[in-house]
């Protein structure tokens, strides 16, 4: 008796075989709804900008993207913007920061005392400042890291000592006015070139050559990703992010254009985003910052020099914080005791909008940038709209719990 066979219909699919894929549309459809499930968490504060924005802008009448809205919404905005990008990195390494600002007001304070009672040149009053920062950064950093006291007490206590001394630098008055070089920090733009074209014809030549450079960098890192066999976006959802990317910065450049330009502040910004956008991905020591927030203990097994990481992000953030300082002292042209107060609350509810996790290791510098905006757009347009404060507030802690919602709920579900 031969050998028993067991013959599989046409078409059917034999046991323990893997399914065959769909073919066609079907195959497309499925591909494009994996890629947006994996992207949810990096796009989806993005399109939730997007929404906002269109919201505002219909509620509004035409108000929120006009030219001299979205440039006072740069300028209002980019102190919380340079905290957020500290702050992020700080929860990424598996911290928290309560004192930035109180360094921020500190920082501003000390400048104004330099500049309007001891006449000292912006420049250097500037690079003290920032040196003060650091030196409070690393003042921070020295209990955390090499002490072990837990982040939390040791910026609460930051908190109340640099509040403290802002008001022993200024007592119940403001210092005022401030050299010229040093409000347009804040307040500056660039300069007019060329021809008369009813448009700022230097922020249209940057606007170009930024989105040549971003859509250049999407290509590389694509191509890059296929070379090493990694998952790529499938073309449709690549061709349709470019396209979206040269919308938005086109449509950014003109509105900008077709007011003062560009701020000054902002350049600052890109330079800083860019900056440590690169760092975090591409620099060893950003990498040990994602692992020591993912895993501290497999970190220091693996070689991480964990005390040393957390201290320098602790002086960066210092850094950042005089910076937002002085863009904020820059802005009001003059030292007041008020200044900071509350910053570190839109600084950390910019970071975990825009993608931080509570437990570390997790998020980005342009998810920072998005939070920030997220939070951005939703005051302005509220104030435009005649929502009162307190409204506001409910409204803004409202979306920080559903970001954040958001975020377990997706950590679960890829968990699953």
């Amino acid at each position: 008796m031969g050998p028993v066979t067991t013959d599989t219909p046409r078409g059917d699919t034999p046991k323990g075989s893997p399914p065959k894929p769909p073919a066609g549309r079907s195959a497309t459809r499925e591909l494009l709804l994996e890629a947006a499930r994996r992207n949810m968490r990096q796009y989806g504060m993005l399109i939730a900008l997007g929404l906002i924005v269109v919201l505002f802008q219909i509620w509004t009448d035409g108000v929120l993207l006009k030219p001299n809205n979205v440039t006072n919404l740069v300028l209002q905005n980019s102190y919380i913007l340079v905290l957020a990008i500290g702050m992020m990195i700080v929860i990424i390494a598996g911290h928290i920061d309560l004192s930035v600002g109180s360094l921020a007001a500190f920082v501003s304070a000390a400048s104004a005392v330099m500049m309007v009672k001891h006449d000292m040149p912006w420049v250097v009053a500037l690079i003290l400042g920032l040196l003060i920062g650091a030196v409070a950064g690393a003042w921070q950093g020295f209990w955390i890291a090499y002490i072990g006291i837990p982040s939390f007490i040791v910026t609460l206590a930051g908190m109340l000592l640099f509040r403290g001394a802002t008001q022993i630098f200024l007592g119940s008055r403001s210092l005022s006015p401030f050299p010229e070089g040093f409000q347009k920090i804040s307040t500056g733009y660039l300069p007019e070139v060329g021809p008369d074209t009813n448009y700022h014809n230097l922020t249209v030549l940057l606007g170009l050559a930024l989105l040549a450079f971003a859509l250049f960098q999407e290509f590389r890192d694509r191509r890059r990703q296929q070379t090493y066999e990694l998952e790529v976006l499938p073309l449709n959802l690549f061709v349709l992010k470019c396209v979206a990317l040269a919308a938005a910065v086109l449509a950014f450049t003109m509105t900008l254009a077709s007011y003062r330009g560009v701020p000054v502040v902002l350049l600052l910004l890109a330079a800083l985003l860019i900056g440590f956008g690169y760092v975090m991905r591409n620099a060893v020591i950003g990498r040990h910052v994602y692992a020591l927030g993912g895993n501290q203990a497999a970190a220091k097994l693996s070689g991480v020099k964990d005390k040393r990481v957390t201290f320098l992000v602790f002086v960066n953030m210092g850094v950042l914080a005089a910076l937002a300082g002085v863009v904020y002292a820059a802005r009001l042209n003059a030292g007041v005791p008020q200044a900071g107060i509350n910053f570190e609350l839109e600084a950390i509810a910019a970071a975990f909008i825009g993608g931080a996790s509570m437990s570390g290791g997790v998020g980005t510098v342009f998810g920072a940038i998005i939070g920030g905006l997220v939070l951005g757009v939703l005051n302005n347009g509220m104030s435009l709209v005649g929502v009162g404060t307190d409204y506001q507030q409910v409204i803004k802690g409202l979306v920080l719990l559903a970001a954040v919602g958001f975020d377990v709920w997706n950590k679960r579900r890829v968990g699953a």
